[in-house]
């Protein structure tokens, strides 16, 4: 076997792996942004589900920021003028039902169930990449401080709709 026919086959896997790698961007959070889109606005998103939960929509906004803000490189924009990317909606629906009953027929597990509508588009953009709803929940013991397990299912299933919304979004990079 000639240097020929083992240095030509590992110059083609090595020239191919490098040609590929100039294409893509990674980040260690997963998520791979275009190089021109550096800033993310999120307004508060209205809370129109008469949830009686007071601070719902300062708690997506939270959850909404962390995931774009802490886990991508994008920076928080003030306005919608100053973003390259606007990701805004509403709280649609908040359940809080009864979800399993032991079997002394008391009540042992209660889901909270919240529906948001979101839109994701680039300011640049006339029309949105889309426009979804995300919903999820967060399941709690009523028989435990009531008051305390609802607003940790309520943030369970905030946290989580973030993350949907999250993924959604980057997927489309």
């Amino acid at each position: 076997m000639t240097w020929r026919k083992v240095l030509l086959p590992v110059l083609t896997i090595l020239f191919s792996a490098t040609a590929l790698t100039g294409c893509f961007h990674y980040s260690f959070s997963g998520a791979s942004i275009p190089p021109n889109v550096h800033t993310i606005y999120i307004p508060f998103f209205p809370d129109k589900s008469n949830s009686g939960i007071s601070n719902l929509s300062d708690e997506l906004n939270k959850a909404l920021i962390n995931r774009f803000v802490n886990q991508s490189r994008l920076h928080l924009a003030s306005n919608k003028s100053n973003a390259d990317i606007v990701i805004d909606g509403v709280i649609q629906s908040y359940s809080n039902q009864t979800f399993s009953i032991g079997g002394n027929q008391q009540v042992s597990s209660n889901r909270v169930q919240i529906t948001v509508q979101a839109t994701y588009q680039y300011s640049s953009d006339e029309k949105p990449l889309w426009t979804k709803t995300f919903s999820d929940f967060g399941d709690y013991d009523p028989n435990t401080d009531p008051i305390q397990g609802e607003k940790a299912a309520a943030l369970d299933a905030i946290d989580k709709i973030a993350r949907k919304m999250f993924n959604d979004s980057i997927g489309k990079w």
